[in-house]
């Protein structure tokens, strides 16, 4: 890759979940995060006055559809590709932002190596230049964005477990103790703690501290999910 590295421009209206994909952006050698906004007209206004390259663009934003900000930015000259980030399930979305720019989807949640191997490979993508000598040489550049299979939880995690717990925490919305999500998912508290611990470090909860009652003083913590 040359030309320096490649501009990536966070939109997420979820502050805690912006702030780990800045963060995540700029662990990956040859990207740099250049700046993070939370609604399609902050967007469209951060394009403007910032060279970018690749959005990675959550599709749940407050004034927009993210792929309906995406056919805008087309329209308008901008040819940022796009790594969509969603909690949504629906093929035919995935099927429409293929037209629009959108060369890879990140499902929420998501750790910071799931994220690394789509950088990672968008990278090769990008660097890709002159002219293909034939028809393997294009599926081969086609094929850096395919990963090879779904990225591996931290040991001991289930992806059908972390679904439970995120949908949990989400429901709750003013957060659970590790406890009580313990009890609705029913595993015990320790696991529940890590499935927590998880989803803050993949920037999809926040921790809190909240103090015991009478009888029980002790700092105990309390997790609120972002939204989705």
């Amino acid at each position: 890759m040359t030309g320096g590295p490649i501009r990536v421009l966070v939109v997420e209206d979820d502050p805690v979940a912006a702030d780990a994909h800045v963060m995540y952006v700029g662990r990956v050698p040859g990207f740099e995060a250049v700046g993070k906004v939370s609604s399609g007209v902050e967007a469209r206004r951060a394009l403007e006055r910032t060279a970018v390259d690749l959005l990675l663009l959550d599709l749940h934003l407050p004034d927009v559809h993210g792929l309906k900000l995406a056919r805008s930015l087309r329209a308008a000259g901008h040819q940022a590709d796009v790594i969509a980030v969603t909690s949504a399930r629906d093929l035919a979305v995935v099927r429409e932002g293929v037209s629009l720019g959108v060369v890879q989807y990140v499902l929420k949640p998501f750790t910071f190596a799931t994220l690394r191997d789509r950088l990672v490979r968008y990278a090769e993508f990008h660097a890709a230049a002159g002219e293909a000598s034939g028809q393997d040489e294009v599926d081969r550049a086609l094929a850096v964005l395919r990963a090879p299979g779904p990225a591996a939880l931290p040991k001991g995690l289930s992806a059908p477990t972390l679904e439970r717990v995120t949908v949990t925490l989400r429901d709750a919305g003013e957060g659970m103790t590790a406890t009580g999500v313990a009890e609705t998912v029913g595993i015990s508290r320790i696991t529940a703690r890590r499935y927590l611990e998880h989803l803050v470090e993949a920037g999809h909860a926040a921790r809190r501290p909240q103090y015991g009652t009478v009888g029980r003083p002790e700092l105990q913590y309390r997790w609120v999910a972002g939204r989705p």
